[in-house]
């Protein structure tokens, strides 16, 4: 159980620049993380297992990519209560990202914008990290870890494809799964991965890349694919049916959207990036429902977009996901929401889930 009230800390952290805290905040977490001030923000983790895509969740409340993207911090996320953690996104070489300030709060709306850029210290220095975890050093069961891959930013979209190879080799022995983020508005045309041509090929590129990669090491990896809520019923069903034509093994929906239609007015409201939070919830709940309508009943789909209360997380479940995750509501909520989250979806039962 947390020693530390979170509405304390966050008065402490929201008294910051939203980088500067964020920052620290990492910091503090790779330092204490596996020391007994961990119980400081410790939290039980619901038993709510679920097979999905071949792996076993502990339960079905994960943390989305973004909040630790070098993968310093996967045993202190770990004590939060999650039943997975997905960390990155990396690319390749190491890079600053878009110039600051890059993140803003939009505290009447519980949201965030940000423009990072893929900000990461590379591929190696990201493997070497992972490998260094307790989770993976002491290979036991337990919770689930997705390394998120991405491109770099001076890589030119028509080369993309070459970038999240080099990133699955890399990330492929250490993962449990591998998202392919092809939606962060804050890479120049990266979202014109989602198109119907350029998806196919990358889509067919790493497919084939992974029968490879399962031969090398013995093992099949499941691969998901990261998409944004900024699409209509016609483009979703365009990738739902790539995801299925090339094998791949799941979903994530979505990412930030670039609306601004729920915070106009706003400090910060108008700043470039993408919106996070609350404001996201509906367009993401409205892109599972079409990618299970499109996907049918069986195709893993981890939902994530807007979660602020355990209500908001039984709702991603009963729009279509198998399995949620959280970024914005962990950083206005605090970890508790991950607890009372997990118990809300166990509460459904295992076969809750939309309504059919």
């Amino acid at each position: 159980m947390s020693l530390v009230p979170y509405g304390l800390a966050r008065r402490i952290f929201f008294s910051m620049d939203p980088e500067v805290a964020h920052e620290l905040t990492m910091a503090s977490l790779a330092r204490v993380q596996g020391t007994p001030l961990q119980l400081a923000y410790s939290v039980t983790t619901v038993d709510d297992p679920i097979e999905l895509a071949g792996l076993k969740f502990p339960n079905r409340v994960g943390l989305a990519a973004g909040l630790d993207k070098n993968a310093k911090c996967i045993d202190g996320l770990a004590a939060m209560g999650f039943g997975f953690v997905e960390v990155g996104t990396v690319t390749p070489k190491a890079q600053p990202g878009n110039p600051k300030p890059r993140m803003f709060r939009l505290p009447k709306a519980n949201a965030l914008i940000n423009r990072l850029g893929f900000n990461n210290e590379g591929l190696d220095a990201f493997v070497a990290n992972v490998q260094r975890s307790a989770l993976r050093r002491q290979k036991q069961p337990g919770m689930l870890l997705g390394l998120n891959i991405g491109k770099n930013a001076a890589t030119p979209i028509e080369n993309a494809t070459d970038d999240y190879l080099l990133c699955l080799d890399g990330v492929y022995p250490h993962a449990d799964y591998v998202t392919v983020n092809i939606s962060s508005p804050n890479t120049k045309n990266l979202r014109a991965l989602q198109s119907d041509e350029a998806l196919d090929a990358l889509l067919g590129a790493i497919a084939t890349r992974r029968e490879a990669l399962q031969k090398q090491h013995g093992k099949r990896i499941p691969i998901f694919v990261k998409i944004a809520p900024d699409l209509d019923e016609a483009q979703v069903g365009v990738i739902a049916a790539t995801l299925l034509r090339h094998g791949m093994d799941g979903v994530v929906a979505t990412n930030t959207t670039l609306s601004r239609d729920a915070v106009k007015g706003m400090p910060h409201a108008e700043e470039a990036g993408g919106l996070s939070g609350a404001p996201v919830r509906e367009a993401s709940n409205r892109v599972i429902a079409q990618l299970r309508a499109a996907l049918g009943p069986q195709f893993p789909i981890i939902g994530v977009g807007g979660i602020m209360s355990a209500e908001d997380a039984v709702e991603k479940v009963r729009a279509g996901a198998d399995v949620v995750q959280m970024y914005t509501g962990l950083i206005y909520k605090g970890p508790q929401l991950v607890k009372d989250s997990a118990l809300a979806i166990k509460a459904l039962g295992k076969n809750a889930r939309y309504p059919s």
